[in-house]
């Protein structure tokens, strides 16, 4: 029977197939939309408990990439991810265009996916607040170099998870679950390059360090404030922080671009071996 269609009607259909599939039939790349309990902000956040959801890592062999750091005292001092810097033969932070300042030391931390790295200076910190007083729902705002280029998505608070790492490292640690609700424009995919990135509140301070994501679930996971607090104590180091800048839906652009332009935020590249 299909010989006596006209050609045009096959065609026709086969576009219109092809149109819906394209712009009408769902992702399967997208994450799901944020859960309607974090819409508006709610309970504090509970301490951590053997019932939170499990995130698994796989540690690997360090390689050259790239990373995020901030700032937290003018005294040469940036926060990153352990991952970020573990296993580097060389680190350096881009400060201008083309042009790195090596670090001069990096102290890792043995418990947890955070490290320090000194330099020289550090002209504009962040304003870090290590208080467990979050509530579920809140809004944050993770900056950074998302694919090694200068990019941000905006979250919500949902809840504590357990980050369990096997592979060349093996460990457990508390962190802090985020729905992602949006992000740079024409950022697509993977969020790496955020890792040891920070999270602004919507006051503009700085309540943790990205240490992992789940791109289908749309999830980004945080270092806790109890970790942060953990790690920084045993570092002695001294917090000074600029007065923070409000971060809001409609500016969180504008102010991530404020924070990367002032070195606040800064890039993060590991070079190993001959790569």
């Amino acid at each position: 029977m299909l010989k006596w269609i006209p050609d045009w009607v096959i065609y026709a259909l086969a576009l219109g197939t092809i149109l819906y599939v394209v712009f009408l039939s769902p992702s399967q790349d997208a994450p799901p939309p944020p859960p309607e309990a974090i819409q508006q902000e709610g309970a504090m956040l509970p301490p951590a408990s053997v019932f939170d959801e499990r995130v698994l890592v796989q540690v690997t062999k360090p390689k050259t990439g790239i990373g995020t750091a901030f700032a937290i005292n003018e005294n040469g001092q940036w926060l990153t991810a352990r991952h970020v810097v573990e296993g580097c033969d060389e680190v350096a932070l881009l400060v201008a265009p083309d042009l790195y300042v090596k670090a001069r030391k990096i102290a890792i931390s043995e418990r947890y996916d955070l490290a320090l790295v000194q330099t020289d200076s550090s002209p504009f910190p962040v304003a870090l607040n290590t208080e467990p007083d979050l509530r579920v729902g809140t809004y944050g705002y993770h900056v950074g170099y998302p694919q090694g280029r200068p990019g941000e998505a905006a979250s919500r608070l949902l809840s504590r998870s357990s980050l369990i790492t096997s592979g060349l490292r093996d460990g457990t640690e508390t962190v802090l679950a985020w729905a992602e609700t949006g992000r740079t424009k024409g950022l697509l995919g993977s969020l790496g390059g955020l890792s040891g990135g920070p999270v602004y509140d919507a006051s503009g301070r700085v309540r943790g360090v990205i240490v992992a994501e789940s791109p289908r679930r749309g999830r980004i996971y945080t270092a806790s404030p109890e970790t942060l607090h953990a790690f920084l104590t045993s570092q002695d180091v001294e917090l000074i922080g600029e007065r923070p800048r409000p971060f809001e839906p409609e500016n969180y652009g504008e102010e991530a671009d404020f924070a990367r332009r002032n070195l606040q935020v800064v890039k993060v590249a590991c070079r190993v071996g001959d790569d």
